[in-house]
């Protein structure tokens, strides 16, 4: 299933980046690339056609985003086998530790 969402999720991606650039921007930028009023969509534009088309991708784009979410989720609360924790535990030899002389005791007085 993962594999699935991915490739929904790429192709969402993309889609979403041409649409956007396809549109015409409303301060004349879209003039630079060639929006002028004789446009492939006619006279009145596509802003209708390409807002909702935009609007679908976007909304696979969350669908998919919230479903990896979920499934990273899911991932981390299931136990995981580990190597490290199913190892023998060797304890270390300990070596003594030598003792310093503590200062000697005062001898009574007569």
């Amino acid at each position: 299933m993962n594999p699935l969402i991915v490739t929904i999720h790429i192709l969402a991606c993309i889609t979403l980046v041409v649409l956007v650039l396809l549109q015409s921007g409303k301060e004349g930028m879209g003039v630079i690339f060639g929006g002028g009023s004789s446009s492939l969509f006619g006279a009145s534009g596509a802003g209708g056609l390409l807002g909702k088309i935009t609007a679908g991708a976007a909304v696979v784009f969350f669908l998919t985003t919230m479903t990896f979410t979920y499934l990273s989720a899911q991932q981390h609360t299931k136990p995981k086998e580990s190597v490290v924790l199913e190892a023998p535990v060797t304890p270390e030899p300990q070596t003594p530790v030598p003792t310093a002389p503590g200062p000697a005791a005062p001898t009574p007085a007569q």
